[in-house]
Order: C-alpha cells, then structure tokens, then sequence
C-alpha cells in the first residue's frame, strides 16, 4: 500500500522559516519516502506506507518539540484500487 501525506505547521511566519518548519522539511527530505515536495504554505510526500508512517511520526513529535503549536495532516492510500500491500 501507498501513502501520500499532506501537511503543514503553524505558527506560520513569512519573514523567515520557523524552527518547527526547518525541522518537518529535514525530517521529510531525511525519510525514506519516493516523492516530497516541500512548500511555504504545504508539503507533501508519497510513499509505502511503514515509511510514511514513520516519517508522520517523526514529523508530529520533532515539529512539535521544536515549537509547532499546530500541525495539520491529512493521509490518503494512493494507487489502483486492489493492489496488494507491500
């Protein structure tokens, strides 16, 4: 099964990223995930579901031990519908 997880941390701060969005980009780009795209205002990322569950793991505990007072996700399964889980 594939996973595509969109998200994003707040507070936001347009002058210069926060703590919490330098941390959630190096633990998505550090993850073993196929595709990221890393955003100012969302990221996403997609990949087999352990990796991206790890990763959201990573992500919810680090951002929010780096300042993140809010943390918005969404997960979906990607992929054909009755393709076999890895």
């Amino acid at each position: 099964m594939r996973l595509r997880v969109e998200f994003t941390t707040e507070p936001f701060d347009l002058d210069e990223a926060p703590a919490h969005a330098v941390v959630a980009r190096q633990v998505i780009e550090g993850a073993e995930l196929d595709e990221v795209d890393v955003g100012p205002f969302g990221n996403t990322a997609e990949g087999a579901a352990d990796a991206v569950l790890s990763a959201v793991d990573a992500l919810l505990r680090r951002t929010l031990q780096a300042g993140a007072t809010r943390v918005s996700l969404q997960v979906n399964v990607v992929g054909a519908a009755g393709e076999g889980a890895e």
